[in-house]
């Protein structure tokens, strides 16, 4: 399965929707809880960054998929915390509808990403040889033949009879 540019775009939707959660915090004084949320920040961070640099070294689609479970159980983490925190962290509405959009496409690139075999059922399949044909033939007892043909080598060559 061919990756693209979808491994390293989950990664940065939810790093600009983490970003602007404290962008409005005062410098000289962290909101009441910048020391929770950071530290869940930075977790989800790394991961980004794991799977950015799996997909620009090609990893295998098994690493890609574990390294995508692992960066949503984080996402996870910091979605609640902000969810849960908002008012009393300050964090603004519109960052936590970022980061629950940005969770959200990166639940359907998990999706993609680790089960291809249900990627490639929900493409549309074109008509069957047989369908085109308008037949549906099943070869079974009745309908072959046994014994010696005309391309029955096991029991010598056939133009010699």
């Amino acid at each position: 399965m061919k990756l693209g540019p979808t491994v390293p775009l989950a990664a940065t939707l939810l790093l600009s929707g983490i970003a602007g959660a404290f962008a409005q915090a005062p410098q000289q004084g962290a909101p009441p809880c910048f020391n929770e949320f950071m530290p869940l920040r930075t977790e989800a961070e790394k991961r980004a960054d794991a799977i950015q640099a799996a997909g620009k070294r090609k990893a295998p689609i098994e690493e890609v998929c574990g390294l995508f479970k692992r960066f949503y159980e984080a996402e996870d983490k910091v979605v609640k915390y902000a969810v849960t925190n908002a008012t009393f962290c300050g964090i603004p509405e519109q960052a936590v509808k970022s980061m629950k959009a940005s969770h959200e496409k990166t639940l359907q690139i998990r999706n993609r990403v680790c089960n291809p075999a249900a990627a490639a059922a929900a493409k549309p399949r074109g008509p069957s040889l047989s369908d085109v044909l308008g037949t549906t033939i099943v070869p079974d007892a009745s309908t072959t033949r046994t014994g010696p043909g005309t391309y029955d080598t096991l029991t010598g060559n056939p133009l010699k009879r």
